[in-house]
Formats: structure tokens, sequence, C-alpha cells
């Protein structure tokens, strides 16, 4: 076979935008002229999110079903506060939250989803583009840092909330990650969850370690599957003794959690005694 023919099988078809993330596109309604929303659309090559940028025109997202973590994204979450979110692709959940109401948010993404995208759909993509393209639109005040979610001590400042959505179990050491965040809560912060959830039984170890491509074709960085216990231990490792599961699902055949990790004002009395120590 030739070796043209040979990369054309490990190419994948770009996913159709399903009918659920329109509805989660709608959330935030950013009404556009349509032939300006048409003319943003055409010029990303490839979109992760679903926006609605025009009655009637999306751009074409791969992401599946994300309505589910709305529930936990209301405006009661956001107004007022700080909002850090760590892998922000497209940005969606950066913007979810200056909609409605936080006071600031900032976009982290080392953007090696470049590589991703080029995997597994042979698409050359440029790193932050669909996040530009939609804080113009929407004349966004949203700060984009491109950072690894390790280092964001570098930011120098604490957060009201860390979203982090998909990018625990693509790390190596995801205490690192969790630590790295919770060392940049204010005080009474919290960090919004979802990562790749367990089909292990209650009593088998807490964590599912993937081999490289076992989850998903030609990806090779999805490394961890988590139960709920697992989660409430690498929470009280770096100080987030409170977890709160708010749900467990299928999504797209694949299994997902959804937590809120916080300090109990206990955990946060020794936290603050042993940085003045």
């Amino acid at each position: 076979m030739a070796a043209s023919a040979i990369a054309a099988e490990r190419i994948e078809p770009i996913p159709e935008t399903s009918d659920a993330e329109r509805v989660v596109a709608d959330v935030v309604v950013i009404g556009a002229p349509p032939a300006v929303a048409k003319r943003v659309r055409d010029s990303v090559p490839l979109w992760f999110h679903t926006f609605a940028l025009a009655p009637g025109v999306y751009t074409p997202g791969i992401a599946r079903d994300h309505g589910y973590r709305l529930a936990v994204l209301g405006a009661d979450r956001f107004a007022r506060r700080s909002v850090l979110d760590v892998g922000a692709f497209d940005g969606f959940y950066s913007f979810l939250a200056e909609v409605r109401g936080a006071r600031r948010v900032v976009a982290v993404d080392n953007e090696q989803y470049v590589d991703w995208v080029n995997a597994r759909f042979g698409v050359t993509l440029t790193g932050g583009v669909g996040f530009r393209a939609i804080a113009g639109l929407l004349g966004s005040r949203v700060e984009y840092r491109r950072m690894d979610a390790l280092d964001v001590r570098e930011l120098g400042e604490r957060f009201d909330v860390a979203l982090c959505f998909g990018i625990l179990h693509r790390v190596t050491d995801p205490t690192a990650l969790l630590r790295a965040l919770a060392d940049v809560l204010a005080p009474g912060g919290e960090i919004v969850l979802e990562t790749y959830g367990s089909r292990l039984a209650t009593d088998a170890p807490p964590f599912e370690a993937h081999e490289p491509g076992d989850v998903y074709a030609r990806d090779d960085f999805v490394h961890w599957g988590f139960s709920p216990d697992g989660l409430r231990r690498l929470g009280r490792i770096v100080g987030l003794d409170d977890v709160e599961v708010v749900d467990q699902l299928e999504i797209d055949g694949h299994p997902r959690i959804l937590a809120v990790l916080r300090a109990t004002q206990a955990a946060s009395d020794v936290a603050a005694a042993g940085l003045k120590g």
C-alpha cells in the first residue's frame, strides 16, 4: 500500500456538530451580522467548541455533549468572582464565565492541541485562532495566556474559581496539576473539574491507567480514569478535602465525572498557618 494511502487511513473524518452542542452554544448568544459570522466560522480550519455566532450560524465544533457541565456553571458561580480556565482551547467556558458576571477571567492553554488535531484529523491549526476570533466578536476582556497549566503560579494572582475541563486525565502527574491549581485559589476558592471517569467496581483501585491509544484511536494522552474515591484521595493530597461529586455519566460511549473541589475551613486554617510559619 502506498504511504499516502496508509496516512489517509490514519486520519479521522471531522465529526459533525451534535444538536446537543448547539443547545449549549445558545447559552452564549453572540449575535454577529450573518455575513461576519460566516466569515469568522470559515476562517478557522477546525473548531473544538460550538458557538452561536448569529441566528442559524454555528461554528462546527467537534466536542460532544458538554451540556451536563452547565448545571454547575450558573451566574451564582461566576458573578463578581475571578476565574481561571485551564485548557481553554476555543474558550467557550471562559466567555461563559465573563457573560455570567465574572469580574476577571484568565484563559490558559499550552496549545498542545495543535499536534492532537493534526494527528487525529490531519488539520493544521494555529494555536489560539478560535479563541481570538470569538474574543473579537464579543469584544471580550478575557485575558489569554499561552502557558502550561502546571505553571499557573507564574500568573502571580489568586482566583475564586478554577475551571479544569478535560485536562486532568491528560497529564502524567495529576497530583501536580491539582496542587498547582490549589496553590492559586483565593480563600474559599474552588476547582470545578470534569475528567475521564472509571467503570471499575467501587471496591476496585481508585484509578485506571490507560495505555496510549486505549481510549481514543490516535490519541496517546488519555492516561487515567478516575473514580469518585480517586478524586477524593487526590484532593486530600493537595489540601482540597471537600470533594463534591456532582455527576457521573457516559458521553459518546465514554465515562465522565464532574466534581467540585474545595478546602474545608480546617484545611484552609492549616494551610494559612503553614504559610505564616
